[in-house]
């Protein structure tokens, strides 16, 4: 069965972006960016690719699936991308936009295809929240910033979720990746 994969990136106060949705805040050293290209390629948008160096058309490695909420699509449509990611299957949830309006429902589906890579919950706090339930891995990027205030990794109710550290590993500026699995 296909996993649900929250890979996020997060300060050290656990937001995910500022309160305008800025994640330009956070440092990202080269040997990330490295590890990122190599190891997690398909979370890297596909018209930024080129100016990271990474072929548009490089293979998708860990996700084939996408699933993000209205905040965290709302950047590429402000640079009028419809499609920033046109190497994975897209799935946008928002109730005003008219896309996915269950998103528990979409990913239980997605989760039961007999094919296919994990599925990457890309975002945000609200949506993660939602589908707390239904998260089977955190690739948590945490980096060494505090931002203050923002939007939170998980935006809901209070709900106690135990998850298992797996892997961790540091780069050059302190920031880590740490893998918990459910």
């Amino acid at each position: 069965m296909r996993k649900l994969v929250y890979f996020v990136g997060m300060s050290i106060d656990g937001y995910i972006a500022g309160p305008g949705g800025e994640i330009d805040f956070y440092p990202l050293p080269d040997d990330m960016l490295e590890w990122i290209k190599f190891d997690y390629p398909e979370t890297l948008p596909t018209h930024a690719r080129p100016h990271l160096g990474l072929a548009v058309d490089a293979p998708n490695q860990a996700f084939d699936t996408l699933v993000m909420g209205r905040g965290t699509y709302e950047p590429a449509l402000a640079i009028n991308v419809t499609n920033p990611y046109a190497h994975l299957r897209e799935y946008v949830v928002s109730k005003t936009m008219g896309l996915v309006e269950d998103p528990v429902k979409l990913v239980r589906e997605l989760k039961q295809e007999d094919t296919g890579k994990d599925i990457w919950l890309a975002g945000g706090g609200k949506l993660a929240a939602s589908l707390l339930p239904e998260i089977d891995e955190l690739v948590v990027k945490s980096y060494p910033v505090v931002a203050g205030t923002g939007i939170p990794g998980f935006a809901g109710e209070f709900s106690p979720t135990l998850f298992t550290p797996t892997a961790r590993r540091e780069f050059s500026n302190g920031a880590t990746v740490t893998w918990f699995t459910r």
